[in-house]
């Protein structure tokens, strides 16, 4: 990921959480907020809810990918946290993509609808 680092404390997921906007979907809740640098730090939350370890991984690394091949697409300077909902588990990745990609619209965050 090159415009972005990942939120690692949690300090820093509580923060988004507490001051940050959330829209969601059937498959995730994205917080976002507003970070004051040139980079996107996203954090990736999947709950024991969704599933055993091999299936928040497997969700973690579709929401990564789908990420990272979208990057270029997303307006840099925010914090996100994108916590999976149990129905998550059992999508494809062009679900999750899709899913991920109607969310930043939602919160205004394409670069194409900032033109």
């Amino acid at each position: 990921m090159k415009f972005s680092e990942s939120l690692k404390k949690n300090s820093d997921f509580r923060r988004v959480y507490r001051k940050g906007h959330s829209k969601a979907d059937s498959l995730f809740v994205l917080y976002v907020l507003p970070n004051d640098l040139n980079e996107n730090r996203i954090g990736i939350s999947v709950s024991k809810k969704v599933g055993n370890s091999v299936v928040r991984h497997h969700i973690t690394r579709l929401v990564r990918e789908s990420y990272r091949l979208n990057e270029d697409s997303f307006i840099c300077g925010y914090d996100l946290v994108l916590v999976a909902r149990p129905y998550a588990r059992s999508k494809s990745f062009d679900q999750v993509s899709s899913s991920l990609l109607s969310l930043m619209r939602y919160h205004h965050l394409l670069l194409e609808q900032a033109l």
